[in-house]
């Protein structure tokens, strides 16, 4: 009954989201490619806010599902453990720093209520309840290591003596043993660079993988060499599909999803 539920699921978001190019929640301006392999995974984008984003999961080769975060959306988190097969946390404004528990600084934009308390709960169910692929960008790898216990710093220039990742790409250096090195098949790449936030005290079970050459923070992974959890501070799906290499981190996270499903069916 399950496996017939989840083939139903499958094929309507098959139908929705690559011939009419909506998501849950939220239409899209752009018509996806045709032609979604049978096998596609379903991956859901929590609080859309650039079509980058759902653009990007469909030339991996995924079905993006953009999840609403208005109203009671925070109770369907269950269904989303249950029904997706991977989780994008996009990029946007703070988490208010009080969920970690530091005093907010002038600088800190927060996250309206509704998104900040939907991808509270979501991030943290995914990250403890779940062992299905996760990928955060920007704001969703600072999501990734709060829910998981850490904290960030609130202003890279107020505490990094004026430095600016808002604007400026630059290089970032990867440890070679990490999943996101293997995946890059590289241990330094150029990036593109939009926050004024990131990792501070690392949360429980990750580990930093990247970092600028100025000391900043620039990506984490999990600790388990068997899941995919990733967070990077910078946006591959603004580079793509021109940036090859970008392309490779989405095309890993889907392909990940889907080996994870297909496990999954068989058991």
């Amino acid at each position: 009954m399950k496996c017939t539920r989840r083939a139903w699921i499958a094929s309507a978001a098959t139908v929705v989201a690559g011939v009419l190019g909506f998501g849950i929640g939220r239409w899209t301006d752009e018509v996806p490619a045709r032609g979604t392999a049978p096998d596609a995974p379903l991956i859901g984008i929590a609080s859309l806010t650039d079509e980058n984003y759902s653009r990007a999961v469909r030339q991996a080769g995924g079905i993006p599902i953009v999840l609403p975060n208005s109203g009671e959306a925070a109770a369907d988190v269950d269904r989303y453990l249950e029904l997706l097969d991977g989780l994008l946390l996009p990029g946007g404004w703070d988490i208010p720093p009080e969920e970690y528990g530091e005093e907010r600084h002038e600088t800190v934009e927060v996250l309206d209520d509704d998104r900040y308390q939907f991808e509270r709960k979501l991030s943290r169910a995914w990250i403890e309840r779940s062992d299905k692929p996760l990928l955060g960008i920007c704001l969703g790898g600072q999501w990734i290591n709060v829910s998981s216990g850490g904290t960030l710093v609130q202003d890279i220039p107020s505490e990094f003596d004026g430095l600016n990742h808002r604007s400026d790409g630059h290089a970032v250096i990867l440890e070679p043993d990490s999943r996101l090195a293997r995946i890059f098949g590289a241990t330094e790449l150029d990036v593109n660079s939009s926050h004024h936030q990131a990792v501070d005290k690392l949360g429980k079970g990750l580990r930093i993988v990247a970092r600028c050459p100025d000391g900043v923070v620039e990506a984490t992974e999990t600790a388990d060499p068997d899941r995919f959890l990733i967070g990077v501070q910078w946006h591959p799906e603004k580079l793509m599909p021109e940036n090859e290499q970008q392309t490779k981190l989405l095309k890993a996270f889907v392909e990940a999803a889907r080996a994870g499903r297909e496990e999954r069916v068989v058991r």
